[in-house]
């Protein structure tokens, strides 16, 4: 199996920063995309930010300029620095990576079990 292992979230005020982690683990042959998902509280959840293993990314319009996503491909991990935090950033925040786990094999979707970032005003 593959595992995520989330780690970062926590309490800010408006305008600080936080770093979040995401370590993938387990039955790994090769990782294409990773990225972060978050969901607000009645909201579905959404694209925040995502980057290629080639390094290309792409940023929810909301997090441009604030957010930056980054990956260490040979720890198999995925980290999202934000910074200029708004309330509005409140959510639980989601990696995802898209994993093959063998030759031929076809890349399936795994997620992190989330973690909490609430930002005050």
């Amino acid at each position: 199996q593959v595992q995520l292992v989330e780690s970062g979230g926590g309490l800010v005020q408006a305008g600080g920063s936080l770093r979040l982690s995401c370590a993938a683990s387990g039955s790994i042959f090769n990782i294409r995309t990773m990225g972060w998902y978050r969901q607000a509280p009645g909201k579905e959840r959404e694209l925040a930010a995502l980057i290629s293993s080639g390094g290309s990314t792409n940023y929810a319009d909301s997090v441009k300029g604030r957010f930056t996503i980054s990956r260490d491909n040979a720890k198999n991990t995925v980290y999202l620095q934000m910074n200029s935090l708004k309330p509005e950033d409140t959510a639980v925040y989601y990696c995802n990576a898209n994993v093959n786990r063998g030759y031929g094999l076809k890349y399936n979707d795994y997620w992190g079990q989330g973690t909490q970032v609430t930002v005050s005003s």
